[in-house]
C-alpha cells in the first residue's frame, strides 16, 4: 500500500486518519462512478462514454475499499456520484454495498445517496436500490422543458423526469434531491419560474439549482467560442435572487449558495461535510479524500487508476497540507457559502476585522447573528470575495452592487471558490 501512509497507533486504529490525525466523528464515504452514456456539453467532472470497463472498475473500488480498512471510524454519510451511477445494475451496487460493509463501518442511521439520471430510472430498478438501503436519491433533472433539455443533451425527457420521480416516491424514497439549471441562452424568468414550479409540485425535499456556466474544455466552451454566449452576469443575479425568494417562500431553507432545503433535517448531509471542513474519504477515479488537515486525490484516469490497483497501490495522484493561514481563509471561503457562516473568532486574527466586519454589515452583504457573522442572500452573491476582507491584508476592493461570486453560482455542484 502506497501514497499517504496510514500512521502506526496505540489506539483503535479506526479513529485514525492516512495522516495519523484524530478524527471527529463521522467522516462521509464517496464513491466515484465514472461512468456516462454520452458527454454532456457543459460537465467537466471526470467520466468515460462507454461501459466495457465498468466490471473492472468494481473491482479496483473493490480493492481500493481493502486498502482503506481500518483506518476510519464509521461512516454516517454515503455517497455515490458520478458520471452516472444508475448505470450500475442492482447487483453490481450491491456488490460494492457488500464490500463496503465488509470492510468499513457504516452507521446504522447513515445517509446513503444515488445520483440518477431519470432515463435509467424504472420502478422496480428503484425499489432494488431501496431494499440494498439506498435511502436518498439526488436525481439530474435539470429541467422539465425539453428544449432545454435537448440544449443540455441530456437522455430523458420532461415526461420521463417527471415519471421517475412518481416512481422514487412508489419506491418508498422520502428524500429526494432534484438539480435545476437555470442561465440557458434565451429562456425567460417566466420559463424558469414554470421549471420551479413544476419542481415544486412533487415537494422534494431538497432542491440544488445552478447557473449553467461554461467549464474550459468542455462542448460548450467549444460553442461560446462560435459565437453563443450565455446571460449575463446582471441577468444571473435576477434569476438568483428570484429563485432564492420562490424557494423561501415555500417553504424551503437556503442553506448554501445553490442549495435549498425543506428543513434543516433535509439538508445533504454528505455535503455539508465538504463546505463543513469534515472529514471524508474519496474512492474511485478523481475523488478526493481530506482527514481535517490532509487533503489527497486519486488519479484523474481510469487507466492509471486501474493500473494502480492492480498493483495493490492507493491510487493517489497528489495530496496536500494546508498552513495554518490556508487553513482558516478555506473555512472562510467555505463558511460563507453557508448561510451558517463562521463563528466570530475565526475572524478575530485578521487586521482591522471589527472594521471590516462593519463595512460588509452596513453593505447589506454579512449580518451579526448568534455570535456568527453570517452572509445575507445578497451577499452570497459575492462569497468568493468576503474572506479577502478577513486575510492577514485587512481589506479587500468592494465589487460593484451586481458582482457575482466567481463560480458560486455554476453548474458544478461541489465546486469550491
Amino acid at each position: 500500500m502506497t501514497g499517504v501512509p496510514v500512521a502506526e497507533t496505540s489506539g483503535n486504529p479506526a479513529s485514525m486518519g492516512p495522516s495519523g490525525k484524530n478524527f471527529p466523528p463521522a467522516p462521509g464515504l464517496y464513491v466515484h462512478v465514472p461512468f456516462c452514456r454520452g458527454k454532456c456539453p457543459y460537465c467537466d467532472f471526470y467520466s468515460v462514454t462507454g461501459l466495457s470497463l465498468l466490471p473492472a472498475w468494481r473491482q479496483a473500488v473493490e480493492q481500493e475499499i481493502s486498502l482503506y480498512r481500518g483506518t476510519f471510524p464509521a461512516f454516517d454519510s454515503l455517497y455515490f456520484g458520478g458520471g452516472t451511477p444508475s448505470l450500475l445494475s442492482v447487483p453490481e451496487l450491491a456488490a460494492l454495498m457488500a464490500a463496503i460493509h465488509r470492510h468499513f463501518s457504516l452507521d446504522p442511521a447513515a445517509e446513503i445517496t444515488l445520483e440518477v439520471n431519470p432515463d435509467d430510472a424504472a420502478l422496480e430498478k428503484l425499489r432494488e436500490y431501496r431494499r440494498l438501503g439506498v435511502n436518498r436519491l439526488s436525481l439530474g433533472v435539470q429541467s422539465f422543458r425539453d428544449r432545454d433539455l435537448r440544449f443540455l443533451g441530456r437522455r430523458h425527457t420532461a415526461s420521463r423526469a417527471a415519471a421517475a420521480l412518481t416512481w422514487a416516491r412508489e419506491a418508498g424514497f422520502d428524500r429526494l434531491s432534484l438539480d435545476l439549471m437555470y442561465g440557458l441562452p434565451g429562456r425567460t424568468l417566466a420559463d424558469w419560474e414554470r421549471n420551479l414550479a413544476a419542481a415544486l409540485a412533487f415537494r422534494p425535499e431538497h432542491l440544488s439549482c445552478y447557473r449553467l456556466t461554461v467549464e474550459p474544455g468542455t462542448a460548450l466552451a467549444r460553442r461560446r467560442r462560435k459565437g453563443r454566449d450565455l446571460i449575463s452576469d446582471e441577468a444571473a443575479r435576477e434569476f438568483f435572487l428570484f429563485t432564492s425568494a420562490c424557494l423561501e417562500e415555500a417553504g424551503y431553507l437556503h442553506y448554501e449558495v445553490s442549495n435549498f432545503a425543506r428543513g434543516e433535517e433535509n439538508r445533504s448531509r454528505h455535503n455539508l461535510k465538504y463546505w463543513q471542513r469534515r472529514p471524508y474519504l474519496g474512492l474511485g477515479p478523481g475523488a478526493h479524500s481530506f482527514d481535517g488537515r490532509r487533503r489527497w486525490w486519486n488519479h484523474r484516469s481510469l487507466a492509471a487508476y486501474l493500473k494502480a490497483l492492480d498493483q495493490g497501490k492507493l491510487p493517489i495522484a497528489g495530496e496536500e497540507a494546508l498552513t495554518p493561514e490556508q487553513e482558516r481563509l478555506e473555512h472562510l471561503l467555505l463558511g460563507f457559502r453557508m448561510k451558517d457562516g463562521v463563528a466570530l473568532e475565526s475572524l478575530a486574527g485578521a487586521a482591522r476585522w471589527q472594521e471590516n466586519l462593519a463595512a460588509l454589515t452596513a453593505r447589506g452583504w454579512l449580518k451579526v447573528e448568534g455570535g456568527r457573522a453570517r452572509p445575507t442572500v445578497q451577499g452570497f452573491l459575492v462569497a468568493d470575495r468576503l474572506p479577502l476582507w478577513f486575510a492577514d491584508s485587512g481589506r479587500a476592493a468592494l465589487p460593484g452592487p451586481g458582482g457575482l461570486a466567481k463560480g458560486g453560482l455554476s453548474s458544478s455542484g461541489n465546486d469550491i471558490f
